[in-house]
């Protein structure tokens, strides 16, 4: 075999080889030795997937993306704040990975987001008051992290939101009365923060609440009495505060199958 054809057969190999592992310029963007096409990916579900590093800068130019779900990885490092790109972003699985550092306030950008799970990483920081952005919201999970500051006011903002759960983190200050503002939500769950100061009664405007944990805080004063207009509450958690006295049981109203737990555990 002639020099010429080792070469050629050598040059052949070479081009084969970059295009098993090159993506085409434009077309499409490589994501863990992986090529996604930027026109017609709309969903990277990879939970589970043993993913481990961090999530590529270059996730954002996948424009078409609907919905991202990296969940149960070992992920680390900073959400990449490219992420803000992803317009038409409906729903943002993170939850169960190493993820650090402060959630992006360029996430105020994803204003079709109706999912943002980010639960169970070590995420620090401020709750970022762009999450006010996200009018399409209906379930936020920052839980089991290591947030810190004050809830921000422009949660009030999210007139759509069903599920909240901020708990397990080292949120401070007071619950804001601005959370009453959330009619549509069925269930908050701030439990172990170092959350203080009163109980809003703004919360007796939340008449589709069914589940409220606000247990191990730095709670303090009176249970109040607009508790009363909470017809569908079934679970509540208000054991590890300062309450300045016993919770009344005719305060709520309860049902036959009666789900009501830990009404009468206050100080303990």
């Amino acid at each position: 075999m002639s020099i010429i054809n080792i070469s050629k057969i050598f040059i052949s190999a070479i081009y084969a080889f970059s295009l098993a592992y090159c993506c085409l310029e434009d077309v499409e963007v490589k994501l863990w030795n992986e090529c996604y096409n930027v026109q017609t990916t709309f969903k990277l579900n990879l939970s589970g997937s043993g993913l481990i590093g961090k999530i590529p800068f270059e996730i954002g130019d996948l424009s078409n993306l609907h919905s991202i779900d990296l969940s149960n990885n070992q992920l680390s490092g900073n959400i990449p704040s490219s992420i803000g790109k992803l317009k038409k972003l409906t729903f943002l699985y993170l939850q169960d990975n190493q993820l650090t550092g402060q959630i992006p306030k360029e996430i105020g950008s994803l204003v079709n987001l109706q999912r943002l799970f980010l639960s169970s990483n070590q995420l620090t920081g401020n709750i970022p008051k762009e999450i006010g952005k996200l009018k399409e919201l209906e379930y936020l999970y920052l839980f089991k992290n290591k947030l810190s500051g004050h809830i921000p006011l422009e949660i009030q903002k999210l007139v759509n939101l069903f599920k909240l759960d901020l708990s397990s983190n080292q949120l401070s200050g007071a619950i804001p009365i601005e959370v009453g503002s959330l009619l549509k939500l069925n269930s908050l769950r701030i439990f172990n923060n170092q959350l203080s100061g009163a109980i809003p009664i703004s919360i007796g405007n939340l008449l589709h609440l069914e589940f409220l944990f606000l247990q191990d805080n730095q709670l303090s004063g009176d249970i109040p009495m607009e508790f009363k207009k909470l017809h569908r509450l079934s679970y509540i958690g208000l054991y590890g505060n300062n309450f300045s006295i016993q919770f009344l049981p005719d305060i709520i109203h309860l049902k036959k199958n009666q789900n009501i737990i830990d009404y009468l555990q206050l100080n303990q």
